[in-house]
């Protein structure tokens, strides 16, 4: 990035301060006060801000070409990035409800966000080597990829399309509910009623934790994946599925073969549909 200009050492609360700010540094300023000024970076263009922090309303509003590098948003700093595209986020701390909507290519790394609704409706998003925290990350948003994060949470990944994630940690649930275009690789997923109603999920080297997973999907494939405490298992599914280890019970899989060494319980009852999937036993 190719920057004419720098703004250091400044104190900013008024609104718009640095509205349409173009090809500048901003480093090590501070955008709170008591005239408590939202939208102070709205507008700007081929901006970096560097060792910044924040504790306003919808900073980085309409922004076309930023870095934010080493800065924090505090809880104060409500829906901080809203329809901004070309942006790097690196080695940031981010709070605030509502971070990133209706944003295109942008890059995160390093770093630590507390944001619930985080990136809904977003597209070409890529984060690696961070932590996250959030309820109903991704909503209804489109190319991510995702690679060595720990995430915790609840509903996540619900309507997303075209994700791919890889050595990663997820503690959430209903996660990836109505999804399409998954594919999760050496990861660990933790939570109750995984991918209910997803289309076209592949689960590569994943270890799936937590009950009733995997039911109404279509397109589904699990390879080299182990289970565990996974009760009720690929209700309606349609399912290929190659599992080590045992599985606590598989219900009513509606089509494909599912490949296991051990299950506790196979339920074939009171389905309302037509199941005829195939199980096989390896021992």
């Amino acid at each position: 990035m190719k920057l004419g200009g720098i703004i250091e050492n400044k104190t900013y609360d008024k609104e718009r301060a640095l509205y349409n700010l173009k090809n500048t540094e901003v480093k090590n300023c501070i955008f709170a006060g008591q005239n408590d000024g939202e939208s102070v970076l709205k507008e700007t263009r081929n901006i970096r801000v560097i060792n910044s922090k924040f504790s306003l309303r919808y900073p980085l509003w309409h922004a076309q070409g930023y870095e934010l590098i080493n800065s924090s948003f505090d809880e104060k700093t409500r829906a901080p990035i809203w329809y901004s595209n070309e942006g790097l986020i690196e080695k940031c701390d981010l709070n605030g409800v509502k971070l990133l909507r209706e944003c295109k290519n942008t890059d995160i790394l390093f770093s630590k966000i507390n944001s619930n609704e985080f990136g809904w409706k977003c597209r070409n998003i890529q984060i690696k080597d961070s932590e996250i925290i959030s309820e109903y990350i991704f909503l209804d948003s489109k190319d991510i990829k995702i690679d060595n994060i720990k995430f915790e949470g609840k509903y996540s990944f619900q309507y997303v399309e075209n994700l791919v994630i890889t050595n990663s940690f997820l503690d959430t649930k209903d996660a990836f509910w109505h999804s399409k275009n998954v594919t999760v690789k050496d990861s660990i997923i933790k939570g109750e009623y995984l991918a209910w109603f997803s289309e076209n999920l592949t689960l590569i080297n994943c270890k799936i934790i937590g009950t009733q997973p995997l039911c109404y999907c279509k397109n589904l494939k699990l390879v080299n994946c182990t289970m565990e405490k996974t009760d009720l298992a690929f209700e309606y599914s349609e399912v290929e599925a190659d599992i080590k280890g045992n599985v606590e019970s598989i219900k009513n899989p509606k089509s494909g073969t599912i490949i296991v060494d051990s299950v506790d319980k196979i339920i074939n009852e009171d389905s309302i549909m037509k199941v005829n999937a195939k199980i096989i036993l390896r021992k």
